[in-house]
């Protein structure tokens, strides 16, 4: 549990910079075009892990499982979220992001016959209840910011529940480092046809230092190291409890905020970031105290 937990928070603070990436990068790049950089830079950090574990078997991989996971958990989103950076500004983006436990929820009900008791729900609501407070909804004008960006940064939340749920059923016995790697480089391929399909990349454009940079801290970092996390979260833990970074990736924000740029936090900054906290706490410790009755059962029986 204690892995988890510090799996969460770390990949709080590394994706608490990419909706800020993103945002610089759409200004001078076309949206597939943040997608297949993102990809390539991330892949080529993640193949490097993955040589230095001695990691050489992928005759045996199931290829089809992992096709669909580098569409929906990466290329689509992925795109779907930089092209809502167009029309939103990127602290809306990353709220709306925040609704991803919710998706990931209803969707392992109604697909894949996963039952979430009350204790997991109850984690869900209070911490996007945090979310709320801690983004001051009622400050945010939501149909001024455009609905498109809206309808697709919801899309691309609803892409992640998916494949965090199709993750932790079908992709269970393959490795972490292994599945980020694969579905990365099959992510890089989908957005480079995508790309190519709505204009020519601009390859010069990765020699300028501030894009440059961008891809680095948006493609190694978020992509690259941020992903394996992601997938360890989910196959160590739960499909609901690894997309609870949505909920700390705001808080994480405001953290860099504070420490970076010397930004106060306010009474009301304070107690969201408490109500997440629960939420998060919670909406893992029913899968937990399943696992100890299980055990004890099991005991018992033995």
């Amino acid at each position: 549990m204690k892995r988890l937990y510090v799996g969460l928070v770390a990949l709080s603070l590394i994706w608490g910079t990419s909706f800020l990436f993103i945002k610089i990068l759409v200004s001078s790049m076309m949206v597939w075009e943040v997608v297949f950089w993102r990809c390539i830079f991330g892949a080529a950090v993640l193949w490097g892990i993955y040589i230095w574990n001695g990691k050489h078997q992928l005759s045996k991989l199931p290829w089809g499982s992992l096709l669909l996971v580098g569409l929906t958990n990466n290329a689509l989103p992925w795109g779907l979220i930089a092209l809502s950076e167009t029309n939103i500004s990127s602290s809306l983006a990353s709220v709306l992001n925040a609704t991803t436990p919710i998706w990931t929820g209803i969707i392992g009900l109604l697909c894949f016959g996963i039952r979430i008791r009350g204790k997991q729900w109850l984690g869900i609501m209070v911490g996007f209840i945090g979310i709320i407070i801690l983004a001051d909804l009622g400050n945010l004008s939501l149909f001024n910011n455009g609905m498109t960006g809206i309808a697709t940064m919801i899309a691309a939340a609803i892409c992640y529940g998916f494949s965090s749920q199709y993750i932790k059923r079908y992709l269970h016995e393959v490795s972490s480092i292994t599945v980020a790697a694969v579905t990365l480089t099959l992510a890089s391929l989908y957005a480079f046809i995508f790309a190519e399909m709505s204009g020519t990349i601009n390859w010069s454009l990765v020699s300028d230092p501030s894009i440059f940079g961008a891809l680095i801290g948006l493609g190694v970092f978020g992509s690259g190291v941020g992903i394996y996390i992601f997938y360890y979260l989910i196959q160590k833990g739960s499909a609901e409890f690894a997309t609870m970074v949505t909920y700390l990736v705001p808080v994480s924000a405001l953290v860099w905020g504070s420490v970076i740029l010397s930004e106060t936090l306010s009474i009301r900054m304070i107690f969201g970031l408490a109500l997440i906290l629960i939420g998060v706490y919670l909406a893992q410790e029913t899968k937990k105290s399943k696992r100890g009755k299980q055990h004890e059962q099991q005991t018992r029986v033995s």
